[in-house]
């Protein structure tokens, strides 16, 4: 699915919500991942797949940040900046309206498992996968139950999404951090 080591940001796109975030792919630890670099800029890269969650629920992946953003408050726009972001997006319809996203963030002041409302839309879920920076300059592996995520959000099941997107943000803070996004994909366990 999103297979950094082995096809680079082939498949991926790219949308601007202001600045240009860069994401290039790199060589670390002997293999290819994704390097996003954040200076006052919010922009996403995409990839639109179908996936099942009643037959491949978890999300998988590994990831590193190199700095987080101290003394915001996340839940406020002001505060909506991550030095690391996966969100998961179901569309639910045809307009852009009826998507729902669920977002993995590493927070820098939320505690870990933390969970609210975008700052910007009700139809998104904030979870701070990681928190602070105990873990700054480390990979992380993580794994998600995207299902039940959703289950929790939305009050009921949701059996596909369409779209996973990583992101590296700080248009509101106007800070600069960098962080490294390792293969992503989906699992039946």
């Amino acid at each position: 699915m999103g297979s950094f080591s082995s096809e680079g940001l082939k498949n991926w796109k790219r949308h601007s919500f202001h600045g240009e975030t860069s994401y290039n792919t790199v060589t670390r630890d002997g293999r290819q991942v994704i390097l996003a670099e954040s200076s006052g800029s919010a922009s996403v890269l995409f990839r639109e797949l179908r996936v099942d969650l009643e037959k491949t629920p978890w999300l998988n992946w590994s990831w590193r940040v190199n700095n987080t953003i101290p003394g915001l408050d996340e839940r406020t726009k002001s505060g909506d900046d991550y030095p690391a972001r996966i969100y998961i997006v179901t569309e639910e319809g045809l307009f852009p309206w009826q998507s729902k996203a669920v977002n993995y963030v590493w927070a820098g002041t939320l505690p870990q498992e933390t969970r609210w409302l975008s700052a910007f839309t009700d139809s998104s879920l904030m979870i701070a996968v990681r928190s602070g920076d105990a873990e700054v300059d480390s990979w992380v592996q993580e794994k998600r139950n995207v299902k039940t995520d959703f289950q929790h959000f939305l009050g009921r099941p949701v059996r596909y999404i369409d779209v996973v997107a990583l992101m590296s943000d700080t248009d509101n803070s106007g800070a600069n951090v960098s962080a490294e996004y390792g293969d992503i994909f989906f699992s039946s366990e």
